[in-house]
């Protein structure tokens, strides 16, 4: 059910976008929840206070994540079903269902050394640089945080280097497209993983899919697609988001950018900011009362729509300075209780190699116009930039020193030698130099 809140605030649309904060400085004044508007006519309500929000996070009894009850009132052809809709993977279901799911994605993911991921990131990072790095010009979304994951989810769960680009047009078409774009783009992505699977069915390999496949969990034909769909779709926008958000606060305040890249804060400091000031997904988490149940002095009838805003929730004001030191500061990021990221360790390497890989080949990266003026794009979910233009002084292949051409590791990357066989190996990984996760 979605019944109208005649208070609700909504979350969508341009003003949201450019300016969340005051938005949920508004939503504070209810109290810790708040009635919000996700869609025209979709309503519910949104958690703004850190403690309401570990409250619904971790309390299982009361609040559950299978969505059916609340969407059986859903129209279908409402644009928030795609991320609302139930399905069987480990995002929309509760107990020993959920932890069969997240159990797939946990323990596959455990099977992946951290130096063979950070060496392929660094690879495939290397390979968007070379497409651009003559130009002095670059829109880092498009052109590096956006195709980035992607291609390495092409390697991780087992499609050929040459398939990466497919992945890459049809993921991305999904967003800031018009409708007949994006309805091309989901028959484009159906394709892609019709032929996943039949490839992994014919040939297993040292990929995740094969792992998906042949885990004790024993998941069914629509299982293992939904498992795969979702780990992809969690692990590309906000891993998108986190890279250019972070990016974007770096390179708009230079003595940030500056101490960063001459080692007085790290890449982790970067990403830790961003989490907590502009986590990549802003508001999400969609719980639903078993019961009616009062959240401060709001009652909430059972089956309703009830999301965590990590953004309002997080512990600092979305106003501190980007590049104070945040290490041991506590936020929602990545979620909490049950349904925390599974995978949480690897979203952050890949984030930090692909920053780190970036700034040490274009070492005079700057915003090309002032943060203030970036486009946002509208959405009630993520927190997300709709491009960031950057320059910088073109580097081609017979520039010396440490070159996206160049053998020289960064500082993410172990030497050649420290590296064994892995499902992210070269046989079997994306694309090499000069070619081409979500809370659960």
């Amino acid at each position: 059910m979605s019944a109208y809140l005649p208070l609700a605030v909504p979350l969508y649309g341009p003003d949201f976008a450019a300016d969340p904060g005051s938005v949920y400085a508004r939503l504070r004044a209810f109290g810790p929840v708040a009635p919000v508007e996700v869609s025209p006519g979709v309503c519910g309500h949104l958690v703004t206070d850190r403690d309401a929000a570990l409250g619904v996070l971790n309390n299982t009894d009361v609040w559950s994540k299978d969505p059916r009850g609340w969407e059986s009132g859903l129209p279908e052809d409402s644009p928030v079903r795609p991320m609302m809709g139930w399905r069987p993977n480990a995002l929309f279901n509760d107990g020993a269902e959920h932890r069969r799911y997240r159990s797939v994605i946990t323990d596959s993911f455990a099977r992946i050394e951290s130096h063979d991921l950070r060496r392929q990131v660094g690879e495939i990072a290397d390979g968007l640089i070379q497409d651009f790095a003559s130009t002095g010009e670059v829109d880092l979304v498009g052109q590096y945080a956006r195709p980035l994951p992607l291609m390495l989810f092409n390697a991780m769960f087992g499609m050929p280097p040459e398939d990466g680009p497919r992945l890459v047009s049809a993921l991305g078409g999904m967003f800031d497209s018009t409708p007949e774009t994006a309805t091309k783009a989901n028959a484009d992505f159906g394709q892609y993983m019709t032929e996943l699977i039949g490839l992994k069915a014919e040939r297993r390999g040292d990929d995740l899919t094969s792992w998906f496949m042949d885990h004790p969990a024993g998941l069914g034909p629509e299982e293992l697609i939904h498992q795969v769909v979702l780990t992809m779709a969690a692990g590309q926008e906000p891993t998108t988001n986190l890279i250019s958000n972070s990016l974007s606060r770096m390179l708009s305040n230079p003595d940030y950018y500056s101490s960063l890249s001459n080692g007085a804060f790290t890449a982790r400091d970067a990403v830790t900011d961003v989490l907590r000031h502009e986590p990549p997904m802003a508001n999400y988490s969609a719980h639903f009362p078993r019961r009616n149940v009062q959240i401060g002095s709001t009652w909430i009838p059972a089956d309703s729509l009830v999301l965590i805003s990590y953004h309002a929730a997080n512990t600092a004001p979305d106003s501190e300075q980007a590049g104070e030191r945040t290490d041991g500061g506590a936020h929602l990021a990545w979620s909490a209780g049950p349904h925390a990221c599974p995978v949480k360790q690897p979203a952050l390497l890949i984030t930090i190699t692909a920053i780190e890989r970036l700034t040490s080949h274009l070492g005079d990266l700057e915003l090309a116009v002032p943060r203030s003026q970036l486009q946002w794009r509208p959405g009630p979910f993520h927190r997300a930039l709709a491009s960031l233009p950057a320059r910088f002084g073109p580097i081609t292949p017979q520039k010396t020193g440490v070159t996206p051409w160049s053998s020289s590791p960064s500082s993410s990357t172990p030497p050649a030698e420290t590296s064994t066989e892995s499902p992210l190996s070269s046989a079997n990984a994306g694309p090499q130099p000069g070619s081409y996760s979500p809370a659960t």
